[in-house]
This record gives structure tokens, C-alpha cells and sequence, in this order.
């Protein structure tokens, strides 16, 4: 009985480990964290995680830091930033901006959320009103730059990583506001054009539009004080050697932050900025999903070996359904890797693109990146079907297995969401690592997840179907099958990032495929996902078909695990 089940017993083992290493991180010290909801000043509902430091009592207030993510992202993602402030006696409110984690659509809303965050915290008693700092990454920024727009008085500091004053979605800067501002802006930004209106990050120094908001007609030093703390005009402009995404994992931009906010906040516990832990809750949290992946193919290990499953299991099926088809040889197993590995890397762009302009958010399909990545698998699945000669032969009495093939697929994801909600609630966390990141649920998520859930489970079905049919026999190596299945699916993706980031890194700037280069920034980063998804979706198609012989039990489980991925950590841009 226990052999059953023995890889669903170690991924929960991995589980239990990996959260009780990010829980002890994450509270270390003494820190309490709670979730919390909160209504904006429109009646809309916040959410956000605030971290409370041991020192910040009614009775003596502490200073209060208010951290905002990026787009596309959610308030977990700001970890390492609100653990080390923690650590430094500084009571955090991790924000969901509007449309994103458990905040209410649609995104950019009530100024990012960025105002009723600054509110809420202020009104804590725990907190000191005259010490309040504010932190964003990304389009978090513009949230705490709205909030400084609207509450010019009630902040004292402000760190801005990855992000920008002035258009597209901020007041434009100026000597004097905001108060007090340090600039994190990596030398390998994907986003200089759209921030500082600079074609190279490593030029942001020599940008008019920061030179205005430092006041001076000289290009910036980085790491030289501007200004004045006392009087709120001190500026300091910081250039990490990493990415706009890399910024949440930078020991060094986070350093830059401690740094700043002990300069121009008073309350806090003073430590060493290179005095830091967070690494340790992400590498919490990675055990934990590594975790979550050995749960779910331990759960339908165990669930084949049950008499409702039993019939599904290899070498039962074979009598009903014959032998599994021949995989592809020589030249056109060749030729069949080279297509499954290039085709969807070669139409990421265009597909993305096309989204941006034919499929907007709308109450029935609201998420702009899901609708981009749905275009994307719905062209990838019809390309696929058009290939006649790679077309899978299909058996006859195929449609006997589809609902048992269903229902295990569904028990096994209900049992692995089970596994994430009790790890939120044993430890608060979910299962990430940097932007890689699988969350619960809102009810509202759960009702656009079954809006995506048949086209995205379609597409797995069609495109695992010719992966087996190409690559896997069972006759072959499992560990070279693996690798195979895996590389098939992922190393077109990795060739497009090492094209794009070899590119930036040489050069400064991304290569522009399209003529229109607006989207190609945020496309990808949003691709740098795609690389660990589909190569998770590769080791549960390829385990669930060794021992059932077909390609559906590992669609169905990819198809309801990479909706419910992609639809809990993106935004909700219109209201549902």
C-alpha cells in the first residue's frame, strides 16, 4: 500500500520541508504576517499581506513600509523586500494591486490600488504616520507614485525599482516631487524606452526626463546623493548588473532599498543591507512546487492501482485499445523535433500580438495575457492539425477511456489545490520561485478559470497527442524519453531567450522580431515562464503515458493545471 503511493508520500514530505523552511524565513525574528482585506475608497475589496515586526506595538508605532508589485504579478512577489524590511522593524503592507491576486478588477484601477494601500497602512496603530516609506517594482511603482500624488504629505520616502515618474502612467517628476526617491534601475532593463525614454538602460543616467526629476542638466552618478533628506528633494540613482525581472531576486537591489529607507526613515532596527535571509523562503517555496509536481504524479500513480482506475493502466488498456503507435525515426523524428521545438517559438510574437488587437479584455474573456497565450496555443494547435502527415493515428474505440481519463485527471488537481491550500494555511505561502509562482484562487478566478479551461485543455490535447506520437515508445530509455519530451517542447523557448537576452546583454537592447516592438519587452519576460511550464507539462505527459499508454490523462492534468496557473497570477483588466 505505502509503495503506491510512495511518490505522492515524498512530494508531500518535500511540501511539508520546503514550507516549514520559507514559513521559519519569513517570520524570522519574531515577524507575524497576516492576510488582510480591505475596502478602497470606491467600496472595492484590497488585498494584501502585512508583516508585523516584533517592536510595532499600539504603544510604540513603528514605521510603516507600503511594497507594491509589477504588473502581471501578485503581493508574494515582493518577498524578499518585505522580509528584509521586516527584519528591520518596519511594519509592511505587501500590496495586490487592483486586478491582480485577491484585489478587485479590473487592473489599473483607483490608481493601481497604490491610495487605498497608503491609507490603510496609515491607518494602522501600530504604525508611525511621520515614518512611512513607499516601494514599487515595476507598475508598482506608478501604484506608490499614485499614492504619493494623492497623499503628497503622508509618506516621508520612496524607492522606485524598475520604474519611472512621468508617462504613461505617473506624474511627471520633479526637484521637489517626489519626496525623497532612490532609482533602482538595472543596466539590463527590458523597459528604458517605456521608463526613462531611453534606447539603452545603460543610459538612464543621461535621460532628460531623470535628469529633470534630479535637478540637474548633467547626466546622474550613480550612487551620489542629490538633494536634501531633510527638506524631501534627495534623490540617488542605483544600476544593478541584472534584469527588470531579476530585480525581485537581486541581493543587491534589495540592499539598495535597506539602504535608502535607513537613511530617510527614523524607528527601524538598523542591520547590515548584505545582512539578508529572503533567498531561503524562495528556495522554501521551490521545494514546496518541486513538491507539488511529485504529489500529482504520485496521486495518479496511486489512483491507476484503485479498481475505479485500474482499467486505464498499461497492459490493461493495450487489450482494449491496442499497442501504443510506432514513434517517428531517423529523418523524421528529426524533423519532427525540430518543428514541435520552433513552431511555437516562431509564432509567440505574432500570436501575442494578434491578441493585442483582435482580443482585448472583455467580461467573457477579461485577461489580456491569458487571451495573448490562448491565441498563441489555439494557432499552435490548429497548425498542428493541418500537418496531415504528423497527424497521430487515432484508434477506434478511443472515446472509452475519455471519462475515466477525466475524472482521475480532476481528482489528482483537486488533491494537489488541496495540497496548496493547506500550505497557505500551515505556512502562508503558495508555490514559486521568482515570477514562477502557482496560487489559490479567488472565487472570481475560479469562474474565469472555467472560461479558459476547454480551449487551453484542447490545446494540451492535440499537442501531447503528436509529442507521443512522435517521441515516446516504451521500449525506450525513461530517463532519455524524459529529456526528450522536455527538450521537445522547451527548446525552442530556450533558444528565443538566450536569442533575446544575448542580444540585450551585448548590445543593451532586445531584438524587435515585429515592427511594432511595444509588447516585446513584457512578451518576454512572460516567455522566461514558458520554460519551467512546459517542462512540467513534459514530465506529467510523459509519466502518465508510461503507464497508461495514451496521451490524454496528461493533457487533461496540463490543460487544468496551466489554466489555473496562468489565470491566479496574471490581471484581470475588466470587471467580472
Amino acid at each position: 500500500m505505502l509503495r503506491r503511493w510512495s511518490l505522492a508520500i515524498a512530494g508531500l514530505v518535500l511540501i511539508l520541508a520546503g514550507g516549514e523552511l520559507a514559513h521559519l524565513t519569513q517570520t524570522s525574528g519574531g515577524i507575524r504576517i497576516q492576510d488582510v482585506r480591505f475596502k478602497g475608497a470606491k467600496g472595492n475589496t484590497m488585498s494584501a499581506l502585512l508583516y508585523i515586526p516584533p517592536n510595532a506595538t499600539p504603544q510604540s508605532p513603528a514605521p510603516g513600509i507600503l511594497a507594491v508589485h509589477g504588473y502581471i504579478n501578485s503581493r508574494e512577489t515582493q518577498d524578499g523586500f518585505a522580509i528584509e524590511f521586516a527584519r528591520r522593524g518596519f511594519v509592511v503592507l505587501a500590496l495586490d494591486q487592483t486586478g491582480h491576486g485577491y484585489s478587485d478588477p479590473p487592473a489599473f484601477a483607483g490608481g493601481f490600488g497604490g491610495p487605498d494601500g497608503l491609507s490603510y497602512l496609515r491607518g494602522l496603530d501600530i504604525v508611525d504616520r511621520d515614518n512611512i516609506g513607499l516601494e514599487g517594482h515595476s507598475m508598482g511603482g506608478w501604484a506608490v507614485l499614485a499614492a504619493a500624488a494623492a497623499m503628497p504629505y503622508n509618506y516621508k520616502a520612496m524607492v522606485l525599482e524598475g520604474s519611472s515618474t512621468g508617462k504613461p502612467f505617473a506624474a511627471e517628476g520633479t526637484p521637489g516631487w517626489p519626496r525623497n526617491v532612490a532609482l533602482v534601475f538595472a543596466q539590463y532593463e527590458e523597459f528604458p524606452d517605456l521608463m526613462w525614454g531611453v534606447d539603452r538602460a545603460r543610459d538612464v543616467a543621461q535621460s532628460p526626463k531623470l535628469e529633470t526629476l534630479f535637478g540637474t542638466a548633467v547626466p546622474i552618478e550613480p550612487g551620489k546623493l542629490y538633494g536634501d533628506i531633510a527638506q524631501g528633494t534627495a534623490r540617488v540613482l542605483y544600476t544593478p548588473a541584472v534584469t527588470h525581472p531579476a530585480e525581485h531576486i537581486s541581493h543587491q537591489a534589495i540592499g539598495y532599498s535597506l539602504d535608502w529607507f535607513e537613511r530617510t526613515l527614523q524607528g527601524g532596527t538598523p542591520r547590515a543591507a548584505d545582512d539578508q535571509i529572503w533567498f531561503y523562503k524562495e528556495i522554501g517555496t521551490l521545494i514546496a512546487l518541486i513538491g507539488f509536481v511529485a504529489l500529482l504524479l504520485g496521486v495518479f500513480d496511486g489512483l491507476l492501482e484503485t479498481p475505479v482506475f485500474s482499467f486505464l493502466k498499461l497492459p490493461k488498456i493495450a487489450a482494449v485499445m491496442g499497442p501504443a503507435p510506432t514513434a517517428a525515426k531517423g529523418g523524421r523524428w528529426a524533423a519532427a523535433f525540430v518543428l514541435t521545438a520552433l513552431i511555437p517559438a516562431l509564432t509567440y510574437y505574432p500570436a501575442f500580438a494578434l491578441a493585442g488587437i483582435f482580443m482585448k479584455p472583455s467580461h467573457l474573456l477579461p485577461q489580456g495575457i491569458t487571451n495573448q497565450i490562448l491565441v498563441w496555443a489555439i494557432i499552435n494547435a490548429l497548425i498542428t492539425l493541418a500537418l496531415p502527415w504528423f497527424a497521430p493515428k487515432r484508434g477506434s474505440r478511443g472515446g472509452i477511456i475519455i471519462l475515466p481519463s477525466i475524472l482521475i485527471a480532476v481528482a489528482t488537481m483537486i488533491t494537489g489545490y488541496a495540497a496548496l491550500w493547506l500550505a497557505d494555511l500551515a505556512f502562508q505561502i503558495d508555490f514559486r520561485f521568482w515570477i514562477v509562482a502557482l496560487k489559490l484562487m479567488s472565487l472570481k478566478q475560479f469562474l474565469i478559470f472555467l472560461i479558459y479551461l476547454v480551449p487551453f485543455t484542447g490545446f494540451f490535447v492535440v499537442a501531447l497527442r503528436l509529442l507521443h506520437r512522435n517521441f515516446s515508445t516504451l521500449s525506450a530509455a525513461r530517463g532519455g524519453l524524459y529529456l526528450t519530451n522536455i527538450l521537445a517542447l522547451t527548446s525552442g523557448f530556450i533558444a528565443l531567450l538566450v536569442l533575446q537576452y544575448g542580444t540585450l546583454f551585448l548590445s543593451g537592447k532586445l531584438f524587435n522580431p515585429l515592427p511594432d516592438p511595444g509588447f516585446v519587452p513584457l512578451a518576454t519576460i512572460v516567455a522566461i515562464q514558458f520554460v519551467p511550464l512546459l517542462a512540467i507539462c513534459a514530465i506529467i505527459a510523459t509519466f502518465t503515458w508510461r503507464r497508461t499508454g495514451s496521451s490524454l490523462p496528461g493533457a487533461l492534468i496540463s490543460g487544468l493545471f496551466v489554466t489555473w496557473y496562468v489565470v491566479a497570477g496574471t490581471a484581470t483588466q475588466a470587471a467580472f
